[in-house]
């Protein structure tokens, strides 16, 4: 006879208990329209720099260190002449390694030494940078490696470009209102997609004639990339 009320307190008690729950179940996401906005901004280079040094051979390590020691010295000295400022000249690699005998049966001998030294030069007149790569072969180097442009004014044409891809952004999310027939409210979150990149596009320079054939480069144009994500509200028809 007492199985029937402790059984129907059992279920009144999870009633009550469950009864919070359902009440609190989270609400529906308001309406909303995302879109992605993009922008470019494209600008000549206004620096570069260039990566070159002198490589020397020897039979001893003392003679291909001091060798070498010379010949960069006179390339420094080129720079100099040339007007590049000693604040824009910076090593960026010195290396003194044994050179091998062909592979062949057993350990393979020393055969001479090999001493490196390099340096990056920056250059703040990217029209030089043909006339400095001349500069640094006339004078000793054999060793050129990479030549890098890039725009000194990279953050505030980036921040540019970040205003007109959030009002790409509300192009497209207008778009998309109208189509739909609602109207545009307010921004409810925006994000940056990935890291700014820059583009390359090439185009043929040359600098002054300091030899019969001037070393042609490819200055370039870099356009900076933007990518925005926004999400815009949607305004009550109330």
């Amino acid at each position: 006879m007492r199985l029937a009320p402790l059984g129907t307190a059992f279920v009144l008690a999870f009633a009550l208990f469950a009864a919070p729950a359902l009440a609190q179940a989270p609400a529906a996401f308001p309406p909303a329209i995302s879109v992605t906005g993009e922008a470019r901004i494209s600008v000549p280079p206004d620096l570069a720099a260039v990566d070159a040094g002198v490589a020397t051979d020897a039979r001893s390590a003392r003679e291909a260190s001091e060798a070498n020691n010379t010949a960069m010295a006179k390339v420094l000295a080129a720079l100099k002449t040339a007007g590049i400022d000693a604040r824009d000249i910076q090593t960026s690699r010195l290396s003194l390694q044994p050179q091998y005998a062909p592979n062949r049966s057993g350990p393979s001998p020393i055969t001479g030494y090999r001493a490196s030294n390099r340096v990056t030069v920056r250059i703040r007149d990217v029209g030089k940078v043909a006339g400095v790569i001349d500069t640094l072969v006339g004078s000793g180097a054999n060793d050129i490696g990479n030549v890098s442009f890039e725009v000194s004014q990279e953050s505030k044409l980036l921040d540019e470009a970040r205003e007109k891809a959030v009002a790409d952004a509300r192009r497209k999310a207008e778009i998309y209102a109208r189509a739909a027939g609602v109207t545009l409210g307010t921004p409810l979150s925006i994000s940056e997609e990935g890291a700014p990149h820059p583009i390359y596009r090439a185009k043929m320079m040359q600098g002054a004639p300091m030899a019969a054939a001037p070393t042609p480069i490819a200055q370039g144009e870099e356009t900076l990339s933007v990518s925005v994500s926004v999400t815009w509200g949607i305004k009550s028809s109330q």
